[in-house]
């Protein structure tokens, strides 16, 4: 480079700091620009000697980013500083995390080292690793939630300034922005920047689709202007004459949001009509927004009808991302529907800047932060560290992006959930010490089962009781990433419980078939059995699964040695080629196939135009000649079955035996005294593995005959219970229906 273009750097380099300066949403001040300015020297000089893949200084991307977090999000001068010095340490031997600690104090220190965490992180194409990055980065939120804000600010710059790298780079990183940083921005409550981060990931992933919308866009910009004052002009008058103070903005739908239309709506372009929204901007002071932007929508519907299907009223209940507006949809101009967006100075700032205009308008009011709230939240669900990163991620991405509805406890708080959401999702939001005893659920007054669909405006009382315990059908129940991850931990522990109990009855089952419990005889077991881990074949032995006949069989088959030999031989995984080992673990862990509601046991065969094997989501059809054929959900013959034979599909799923319930009926009966059916359900409830679903008892002459439903994992249980019912003083007869 001249002496010429040095200059000229220098010169573009000092213009861009003082423009940052400049537009900072905050009030800084002396000393907020002192500190600016020392990390902005510090970066310059350790930037000194690197340049961008585009051949420009590396000192304009710090800037660029510094410049969004005070800019477009609105942070303070703490954040501007960590922006301008987050990839100091990273790219630089000459500055060390302590030498940031020293010169801007432990905060900047704190939030650069949690930027250059996340860079380190390995960065690889495979999904799984970039899940388990992504729990990684969320676990810095612990030490600051600015952490995150800055690193979606950097990933905004990068994506603008993406020309210039391969185009399998440009795909990777589009990619994970849509993956991973839009929907984090949104949650945020970041919209602008995740509107963005949208478009330029579609830029680069899908280049055709984007720039086809763009060009269709641009053609139909005069049109749409002179629409949006057509419209705009009809509600002005009525408006003015009221003295409202009011600015009136037409806004164009993001290019993502419009392709997602064309998708799921299965429409082109011309045929998706609300590509625009009409967004009304009033001043108001806090006591009467709430008025004015119901007296806006009653005079916007005035002139226009509105869809009452589509009002959305975030001001009286705001999103959990603190989101408050008024949304309409009314029948415009040429019968066209538009979305009408009211909102206060205030609100508006809060739509756009989120976190920081919170905080603005929040000094001095003690309200909760839904911030720290949702980052609360968010620990709950990554405090579960046994589940799998990519389940975590897809539960984690459900959660980010899931539509809330908004509910009340039965005192009247409001509690926002995602769609979709239970009344086991209720109970465990409020603590797990109520989800764990959730016995059933009243909502609004009346009694519906732990798997109802939860509505907006419900009124939830949660059931307890002390001597309920979670089963494995409340997996099935619960959509929370909290929930969910509680009743895993719940239901492992309870089999670690019943599986100590298994290994002491197994101990004293082999003593008497002459046989030592130890590692030698526990691999033995687990091989005989096809199982994977000790833990399973004690589990099993507790259940009374594996009873005396199946280990009198392994004691005869161990007493030959030439077909113990045999059997280690075609049971050893090692000699097995991969795809078996695997398939075997899967079959372990599914080995039986139910269908329906009730998950009833019936005769199938695999389709060979998909082959199932044990895990894969299925469904069951029934056909004319070859009985029940089961076939994946991604079967390519799915489609046309479903659509073309509904009637004939039945739901299906693998489950694991051992986890498998029974429901059955006990008969009783004898002679009837004095708190006879105390004692039953004592002996019942006693017995923790099993469950009573009904009971009914009548009395004749002294004579009584009762019927209990109950359900039990096993026949064993069952001859266990009855046993135990006939020793009860008074009852005569004990038989399974």
């Amino acid at each position: 480079m001249t002496e010429l273009d040095i200059e000229k750097e220098n010169t573009a380099i000092a213009k861009a700091y003082r423009e940052l300066l400049r537009v900072s949403y905050r009030n800084l001040s002396k000393d907020d620009k002192k500190f600016i300015r020392k990390a902005f020297d510090v970066a310059l000089d350790a930037h000194k000697d690197q340049r961008r893949k585009s051949g420009e200084a590396y000192i304009f991307h710090p800037i660029a980013v510094a410049k969004i977090v005070a800019q477009e999000i609105g942070l303070d001068a703490t954040s501007i500083a960590a922006a301008l010095l987050h990839d100091v340490v990273e790219d630089n031997e000459d500055y060390s995390l302590a030498d940031i600690e020293r010169l801007f104090g432990e905060t900047v220190a704190r939030i650069v080292d949690g930027l250059t965490k996340i860079s380190s992180l390995n960065k690889s194409g495979d999904i799984s690793l970039q899940a388990e990055n992504f729990r990684k980065m969320l676990l810095t939120l612990n030490d600051d939630v600015r952490v995150i804000i800055i690193k979606i600010a950097d990933r905004l710059h990068n994506m603008l300034t993406m020309d210039s790298m391969r185009p399998d780079k440009q795909v990777k990183i589009a990619s994970e922005t849509l993956y991973i940083y839009a929907p984090l921005a949104h949650r945020i409550g970041l919209y602008n920047i995740k509107t963005e981060l949208e478009d330029l990931g579609l830029k680069y992933t899908e280049p055709e689709v984007y720039n086809d919308i763009l060009t269709k866009m641009e053609d139909s910009k005069e049109e749409q202007d002179a629409y949006i004052e057509a419209f705009s002009n009809t509600i002005k008058t009525a408006l003015d004459k009221e003295k409202l103070n009011y600015d009136i903005k037409g806004r164009p739908k993001s290019i993502f949001s419009i392709r997602r239309k064309m998708l799921n709506q299965g429409v082109s372009f011309d045929e998706v009509y609300d590509k625009f929204a009409i967004r009304i901007i009033y001043k108001s002071d806090v006591e009467n927004e709430k008025f004015l932007a119901w007296k806006i929508y009653s005079i916007v519907t005035d002139h226009f009808r509105p869809n009452p299907t589509r009002l959305r009223d975030w001001i009286s209940s705001p999103k959990s991302t603190g989101y408050e507006a008024l949304h309409i949809t009314v029948i415009g101009p040429k019968s066209r529907w538009v979305e009408v967006q009211i909102r206060s100075e205030r609100m508006n700032e809060i739509a756009e800047k989120g976190y920081a205009a919170h905080y603005k308008y929040k000094e001095g009011a003690q309200q909760d932060d839904n911030l720290d709230i949702w980052i609360s939240r968010l620990q709950d669900a990554l405090e579960n560290p046994e589940m799998n990163a990519v389940d975590f991620v897809e539960q984690f991405k459900l959660n980010l992006y899931s539509k809330e509805i908004f509910v009340f406890t039965p005192k009247g708080d409001l509690k926002s959930l995602p769609k979709g959401a239970t009344p086991l999702d209720f109970a465990f939001s409020i603590h797990t010490e109520v989800g764990m005893k959730t016995r059933g659920a009243k909502v609004n007054g009346k009694l519906v089962p732990l798997s109802h669909i939860l509505k907006s405006g419900d009124r939830i009382e949660i059931l307890t009781s002390e001597t309920i315990k979670p089963n494995t059908n409340w997996l099935e129940y619960a959509t929370t990433a909290k929930a969910r991850s509680k009743i895993k931990s719940l239901l492992k522990a309870e089999k670690k419980e019943i599986a100590e109990e298994g290994k002491e009855i197994l101990r004293r089952k082999l003593k008497q078939l002459k046989i030592t419990l130890n590692e030698r005889t526990v691999n033995e077991l687990v091989n005989y059995f096809k199982l994977k881990t000790s833990l399973d074949l004690f589990y099993r032995v507790g259940i009374g699964k594996i009873d005396n006949t199946k280990l009198k069989d392994y004691a005869s088959s161990r007493s030959n040695a030439l077909v113990s030999y045999i059997k280690n031989k075609i049971v050893r995984k090692s000699s097995l080629p991969k795809e078996e080992i695997e398939k075997d673990e899967i079959t372990n862990k599914y080995d039986l196939l139910v269908f329906g509601k009730d998950e009833q046991k019936l005769d199938y065969k695999l389709a060979s135009c998909c082959n199932p094997i044990p895990g894969d989501p299925v469904f069951g059809f029934l056909t004319i000649n070859d009985g029940l054929k089961v076939h994946k959900k991604n079967c390519p013959n799915a489609v046309s079955l479903q659509s073309n034979y509904a009637y004939r599909i039945m739901s299906a799923k693998w489950i694991d035996s051992s986890q498998q319930e029974f429901a059955t009926q006990i008969k009783l009966s004898g002679i009837d005294n004095m708190g006879l059916v105390n004692q039953i359900t004592q002996v019942i409830s006693s017995n923790m593995h099993v469950n009573m679903k009904s009971i009914s008892f009548e009395s004749d002459g002294g004579v009584f005959t009762g019927k209990i439903n109950v359900v039990v994992k096993n026949s064993n249980m069952l001859n266990k219970l009855m046993d135990n019912l006939k020793k009860i003083n008074g009852i005569d007869k004990v038989s399974r229906v």
